[in-house]
């Protein structure tokens, strides 16, 4: 999701009436507001494939999985995650505040966004176990992992590899959250996979 030109300082609660209204989705960082920008078929293919694996593995549980249109808040800062894990059990109507799981699939224009100004406030939501950053052009995962000593570990995963989230007791792999999507990595992959 790109985000566009940010317009004038408003307050908290003026954001959160006008998110209400708007047919846009916008983000708001310390009193600036930013439009969110459509996104591509790739984009929201992973989005949707994660979402539906969190949303499987979490019927029945006390955990529950948000798609892009519900917010996190933290501090003066309000994001729209790609995908969310909740196990708080806050009820709560526009805004999750303790998140367990956060994964944002990445594009050329919001990239560094997600890898350094939404990290870093993520980082500081103390109910976080897990930061999740998937490539749509190309077929990698970064997952940041917060250990027993409240340490972020960082590891990279690739096709043929498994994914476990450890907050919510799932393993999966790689190419079943690509399974949907035909960039050049996965036209190989299934190429290479229907000759063996």
């Amino acid at each position: 999701m790109s985000l566009a030109k940010k317009y004038d300082l408003i307050s908290e609660q003026e954001y959160l009436n006008g998110e209400l209204l708007s047919e846009i989705r916008h983000e708001y960082i310390d009193g600036e507001v930013y439009a969110m920008i459509g996104a591509h078929k790739y984009h929201n293919l992973i989005t949707g494939e994660i979402f539906r694996i969190f949303a499987n593995h979490l019927l029945g549980k006390p955990c529950q999985s948000y798609a892009s249109d519900m917010k996190v808040k933290i501090d003066q800062k309000y994001f729209y995650p790609d995908v969310m894990v909740d196990c708080s059990q806050v009820d709560a109507d526009y805004y999750i505040e303790q998140p367990s799981i956060i994964a944002e699939v990445l594009s050329k224009s919001t990239r560094q966004h997600d890898k350094t100004v939404k990290r870093l406030a993520y980082f500081q939501i103390p109910t976080l176990k897990e930061y999740v950053l998937i490539e749509q052009g190309f077929v990698e995962i970064e997952l940041w992992s917060r250990d027993q000593n409240q340490q972020w570990q960082q590891w990279s995963y690739y096709l043929g590899d498994d994914i476990t989230f450890h907050s919510i007791g799932l393993t999966v792999s790689v190419e079943d959250i690509y399974r949907q999507v035909k960039n050049e990595d996965m036209l190989e992959w299934w190429e290479k996979n229907a000759q063996q």
